[in-house]
């Protein structure tokens, strides 16, 4: 889906190219959930296949414990299941949280869960929260032509850097995203003509307002899916505030050859690789292929909003924390991509920080990128990072011209030196 908002800022560059493009290109929100719901449904049916064809039983019961090497399971209509085991792994993720203290809230709302899922488009749409699904969520609806707001309690892309998200939420800003800071929502009603209607409070001054929409989607967190799993019957411990299940190094919980990887484990990033690649090192050991462990620093990943932040290792704010303003290196660069210049984009937040020891040779402690493409250019830089790089090696790094990337090796200018930071562009 964000995929599909890009595409509709192309069509709108098109013409700067001189393709003779309509004004208004509609677009068709039954089409598009279809064409994902379908490629979704093709995922999961491929990795059944998959389990098939390596001889791994697969069950689609919902499973708990009897104790701390059995579990009951339990089928659609009620038939039990009993399996034991000598390892059992917990993968059983995390489900968004509807904020059940709010009238109407799980009546009326969605979640990021529901909305790929929606058959027809869910028009003028009021997304609560400023996590990174929240403000995804919002840019995609922008960029297919519908009406987003976003309701931020506090700070935006909360554990991101901050001088980052600002950016992001400008941008998205700047292109017709409508933010409502420092709000909070009291109640969700409906009304005789079907729409939404939304009381929220301002927290500074403690004034209400109302508004009306077609949709409410709560994006304000996840649970893990702990509650059902009966834990206790096996001995299994969890935080006592998040109820993830607490693991040491090896991703054992409190019962030695019980296991949890993902989004159920406490203190574990809520992303997908890191998930995988932790199941796949366990896998290892349990065969005795390997002794390796995961190693959860300098995890990459990328914000899918309309301009793509890209990140990896520290924030400043981390950096600064953890060693003193005092020996942290902060260089940095505002740019504009090549595709954006025919075009005539603004470029106003496309913006490059690259976070270093002071002291030579300088190590780097994280990289921020906000711009097009976000995703692959960290990728490509994780792994210079994960292997120690220094600012000195990251600077004989050759670009490729005209990319973004190399933009990262041309950063030349400190935040400490008050210089401006804008080059001129691919």
């Amino acid at each position: 889906m964000h995929q599909a908002a890009l595409l509709g800022g192309m069509i709108r560059d098109a013409p700067h190219y001189g393709w003779e493009v309509p004004p208004l290109v509609p677009h068709d929100w039954r089409k598009m959930a279809e064409a994902v719901q379908n490629h979704v449904k093709s995922l999961n049916w491929g990795h059944r296949v998959q389990l098939q064809d390596r001889k791994v039983k697969y069950f689609n019961i919902k499973a708990s414990f009897v104790n701390e090497h059995m579990v009951c399971g339990v089928t659609k209509d009620g038939k039990e299941t009993l399996l034991s085991a000598e390892h059992i792994v917990i993968a059983t993720g995390g489900r968004p949280r509807y904020p059940t203290h709010i009238e109407g809230a799980l009546e009326y709302g969605i979640t990021s869960d529901d909305i790929f899922w929606l058959k027809e488009s869910p028009g003028k749409t009021l997304v609560v929260g400023a996590s990174y699904v929240a403000l995804e969520c919002a840019g995609f609806l922008t960029g297919l032509g519908l009406d987003a707001t976003v309701m931020v309690r506090s700070i935006p892309l909360r554990g991101f850097d901050q001088q980052m998200s600002s950016l992001v939420t400008e941008y998205m800003a700047s292109h017709g995203t409508r933010f409502l800071r420092g709000c909070t929502p009291s109640r969700v009603g409906r009304l005789p003509d079907g729409q939404l209607q939304v009381t929220w409070e301002d927290l500074a001054s403690g004034k209400k307002d109302v508004g009306t929409f077609d949709t409410v989607l709560w994006a304000i967190g996840r649970v893990p899916e702990t509650r059902s799993l009966h834990l206790e019957n096996a001995g299994v411990n969890t935080h006592p505030n998040s109820q993830k299940i607490l693991v040491d190094a090896g991703e054992a919980t409190s019962v030695p050859h019980i296991y949890a990887i993902g989004d159920v484990a406490e203190g574990r990033p809520e992303l997908t690789p890191p998930a995988v690649m932790a199941g796949k090192l366990l896998a290892r050991r349990l065969c005795g292929q390997s002794s390796d462990l995961m190693d959860y620093d300098n995890v990459p990943t990328t914000v899918f909003t309309p301009l793509e932040y890209g990140c990896v290792g520290l924030s400043e704010e981390e950096a600064v924390a953890r060693h003193g303003e005092e020996h942290v290196e902060v260089y940095h660069a505002y740019y504009k991509p090549l595709e954006f210049t025919v075009a005539e984009r603004d470029a106003s937040q496309c913006y490059i920080k690259m976070v270093c020891l002071r002291e030579p040779p300088q190590l780097v402690l994280g990289l921020h990128f906000l711009g097009p493409n976000a995703g692959e250019v960290t990728q490509g830089f994780a792994l210079g990072i994960k292997c120690g790089a220094s600012y000195a090696q990251v600077m004989r790094t050759l670009g490729i011209h005209p990319t973004c990337a190399e933009e990262v090796a041309k950063l030349r200018i400190t935040k400490r030196s008050g210089l401006d930071p804008t080059v001129t562009g691919c």
